[in-house]
């Protein structure tokens, strides 16, 4: 493709410079642009998709840009399904929120973006997402994965039991609220990719940061007080179902990628206790020893995302 002519004639018009970034896991292209001395991101969806299914993201992302919760969009061109929005400079919020001297100030910036999400309009004909279903269809796709027995038991669990009811009614969720999504400008948290977004549980975004920050329950009553603009006594059960359901659905998602790119299997003989967890994840990311780009990452961090999904229904 041409990415040139993806961009709007006054960028062109900049001698602009194009660097790939990454390729999403939908399979969309995100180039870095850099034109006139500012920088610009370029996201061309997959040919997989459709005009109507990047149409509705188009609008989404549109819409939470003008709710300073996304970078802006600057440029869509629907013949090329592509979107030219501006680059934010991340400083890092899971370095803002993981040292102490700054984690309160992170906790008090998460709610703002967080709660402007549910007040987005739900593109037309969008139902509430089944992730259960959703879930159910990922475990599926790993018939013949050597998995070890304590993952398959999350994931049997997450199945069979029946969620606590819910008190409050589906709300636009961003649904991928995980940390490489999340970009501190310094004064506000954005959320990038929103491929995903549509109706879901209320709980289920703070829920996503709340497993991957490795919130305690004392953090997530403080996080969702914050967020509700009332005091929390402790954590609702449904927010504590759906902080087990993501981690056991993502820890699922990772494996399923290490299958896809060509891993043989997950360890079956391993035990709950000898798989990692989050925090040694963590810390292997940070010292270049763990990437999740490559298949054996993917494994390692998705066996920790279900031990940690086993270890919150302890």
């Amino acid at each position: 493709a041409d990415l040139l002519a993806c961009l709007p004639p006054e960028l062109r018009a900049r001698a602009p410079t194009v660097a790939k970034i990454a390729v999403g896991m939908s399979g969309a292209g995100v180039y870095r642009v850099e034109a006139g001395g500012r920088a610009y991101v370029l996201k061309c969806a997959s040919e997989r998709d459709s005009v109507a299914t990047w149409r509705a993201r188009l609008h989404v992302q549109q819409a939470a840009g003008r709710a300073g919760v996304a970078p802006r969009v600057v440029h869509a061109d629907e013949a090329r399904r592509a979107i030219v929005s501006e680059l934010v400079v991340d400083r890092s919020f899971p370095a803002f929120y993981g040292n102490p001297t700054t984690r309160d100030a992170a906790i008090e910036h998460l709610p703002s973006a967080l709660r402007a999400v549910p007040a987005l309009p739900v593109p037309d004909g969008v139902a509430p997402a089944d992730m259960r279903a959703f879930l159910q269809k990922v475990w599926s796709g790993l018939a013949g994965f050597a998995v070890p027995a304590f993952a398959a038991d999350v994931v049997r669990r997450l199945l069979d039991e029946s969620p606590p009811p819910a008190e409050r009614a589906p709300v636009m969720s961003h649904n991928d609220a995980n940390p490489s999504n999340l970009v501190f400008d310094g004064a506000r948290v954005l959320l990038l990719d929103w491929d995903t977004a549509g109706p879901n549980d209320p709980f289920y975004d703070l829920a996503a940061v709340a497993v991957f920050l490795r919130m305690d329950d004392a953090t997530c009553a403080r996080l969702i007080a914050l967020h509700d603009g009332a005091p929390l006594a402790a954590v609702p059960a449904r927010f504590a179902y759906q902080r087990r359901f993501i981690a056991g659905l993502c820890g699922a998602m990772f494996l399923h990628l290490a299958r896809v790119a060509g891993h043989a299997g997950a360890g079956g003989a391993d035990t709950l206790d000898a798989a990692p967890t989050l925090g040694e994840c963590h810390q292997q990311m940070r010292a270049g020893a763990l990437d999740l780009a490559t298949g054996p990452g993917r494994v390692r961090f998705g066996l920790a995302l279900l031990r940690a999904s086993a270890e919150f229904a302890a």
